[in-house]
């Protein structure tokens, strides 16, 4: 443990008193949490949104500009991973349970509980897959583009540690490597801890709801879900011990292949025609109404208001919560690259997946209820159980069984890389940036981010996951915010003179 820095202890402190107290009091930790989401979402809600759409514009804005010829890492080092493994390993920790989750239950919920007017209707069928291409497109990828862009530039073409607190060195020099820079990665690893927390706890949700949907004499509650982050928790661990290079890319890859293949069982078995229509009429809305959408409150509409405030600022709020770690993970993966390669292969690649996934998914879902009578949203008890909405939609297509199956072993490995992609930024993130963290270290976090997952569970199920997020990555917006102007500063240096160059980071 000597390798460990004052942000593993005191981050490690704060997530087990954290831990300790939904243990022993879940029902106050749920009241206090829910309260403060409650405060943030309320008055902060329009800070969610204006600050995610600043760092996607900044974003865009690096890969047109001079600085988007930069290589992240010296002039002459290339990529060490092909790009079919890169865009695995990054979409793998960037969105695999969410988007298996998700994937039917949010379309189909903005179906029948629509942002504005009357649901099922034609109207609220296209704004649903609107607002689920918004939720999991440019934005979220923007803001893990910005800090891997931050933690990938100071890594490796600066040879600084790869650290939070790292990217800092423009603003605030030496100062990062005491109290100032301790308390930057004690706030990036407490939001990491909970962020994929809330990941961990929908896929234990989501596996223990196709166990019951396959097996009745399972029930679908707290004990089940908690034996499944066990045996995951037990599963991840073994993969951590074989390390990036082989367990995350090895399980990535096979991800990727799962996920084409349960897209390709929805896109041949569905309502083929009705997908591509919604699709290519859904990316023509997206890119249309994309500027209007991002700056979207609804003051005059306390309904409309607390739509955007339970969906998009929960979003906003869970991708700024999963930034440090994805970020970190991109990072890592990501050295070799021009930024402009970068920014396109990080925004362009994972948004068109998205669009394309939440179509198939929640296209055949809508097509269902709106036409069909499938009775998805009842399957879901409207909206209550939405680990559901995969495998009710399922069920009404041939060959469920196997899908069904597919679909488990699908979030199960999202379940297995996210976790262990975890512990390995958590590691590096309490280590100094080291690359290898000790494996000790990684075993310590792989337990502490299950132990929160069951936690967050056993307090308040999906409802208690959400607010964990909304809560946790509150301060983390504004280290995202000062990483980004840290970043242009360290851009700048590239193009003053050699002698100017002073070594300062």
């Amino acid at each position: 443990m000597r390798k460990v820095t004052p942000v593993f202890y005191a981050s490690l402190l704060l997530s087990l008193i954290f831990i300790a107290w939904g243990g022993a009091a879940p029902k106050n930790l749920d009241k206090v949490s829910s309260a403060a989401q409650a405060f943030l979402q309320e008055h902060f809600g329009w800070f969610y949104l204006i600050s995610a759409s600043i760092i996607l514009i900044f974003a865009i804005y690096l890969a047109f500009s001079k600085y988007g010829d930069i290589k992240l890492g010296k002039d002459d080092d290339e990529p060490e991973y092909s790009r079919f493994s890169w865009f695995a390993m990054l979409f793998s920790a960037g969105m695999g349970i969410g988007l298996v989750f998700w994937g039917v239950a949010e379309p189909v919920s903005h179906l029948h509980e629509p942002p504005f007017g009357e649901g099922m209707t034609s109207e609220a069928g296209e704004n649903a897959l609107l607002f689920s291409f918004f939720h999991w497109g440019l934005h979220p990828w923007g803001i893990y583009a910005l800090i891997a862009l931050a933690l990938a530039y100071f890594k490796f073409r600066r040879d600084v540690p790869g650290t939070i607190s790292a990217t800092f060195y423009p603003l605030i020099g030496s100062k990062v490597n005491g109290p100032i820079g301790w308390i930057i990665d004690t706030i990036a690893v407490f939001a990491t801890v909970f962020g994929v927390a809330t990941s961990l706890g929908l896929g234990a949700i989501q596996i223990n709801g196709g166990a019951t949907y396959l097996n009745s004499d399972i029930p679908n509650q707290f004990s089940t879900q908690f034996l499944i982050i066990i045996g995951v928790t037990i599963l991840f661990m073994l993969s951590a011990l074989s390390g990036i290079g082989r367990g995350i890319k090895w399980l990535s890859n096979g991800n990727i292949i799962l996920a084409i293949s349960l897209f390709v069982f929805f896109l041949v078995l569905g309502p083929t025609t009705f997908l591509f229509d919604s699709f290519t009429t859904t990316l023509g809305s997206y890119i249309q109404k994309l500027p209007q959408i991002s700056f979207r409150l609804a003051p005059f509409d306390e309904g409309g208001n607390d739509w955007i405030q339970g969906w998009t600022v929960f979003y906003w709020a869970w991708w700024i919560a999963w930034s440090p770690f994805v970020g970190t993970f991109i990072a890592r993966v990501s050295r070799g690259r021009t930024i402009r390669e970068f920014v396109f292969g990080v925004l362009a690649v994972p948004t068109l997946f998205c669009a394309l996934w939440f179509t198939m998914f929640g296209g055949t879902g809508i097509s269902m209820d709106l036409f069909d009578g499938g009775g998805i949203w009842e399957a879901m008890n409207q909206g209550e159980n939405t680990e559901l909405a995969l495998f009710a939609t399922l069920d009404h297509l041939p060959l469920s069984i196997v899908a069904t199956v597919i679909a488990i072993i699908l979030i199960s490995t999202f379940f297995i890389t996210s976790a262990d992609s975890a512990t390995f930024v958590l590691g590096m993130q309490t280590t100094n940036g080291l690359f290898n963290p000790p494996f000790i270290v990684k075993f310590i976090w792989g337990l502490v981010q299950s132990a929160a997952a069951a936690v967050l569970l056993y307090s308040g199920g999906l409802e208690a996951l959400q607010t964990a997020s909304i809560v946790s990555a509150f301060p983390f917006v504004f280290v995202l915010l000062l990483m980004m102007v840290s970043l242009h500063l360290g851009l700048q240096k590239e193009f003053e003179p050699q002698t100017s160059k002073k070594k300062v980071f």
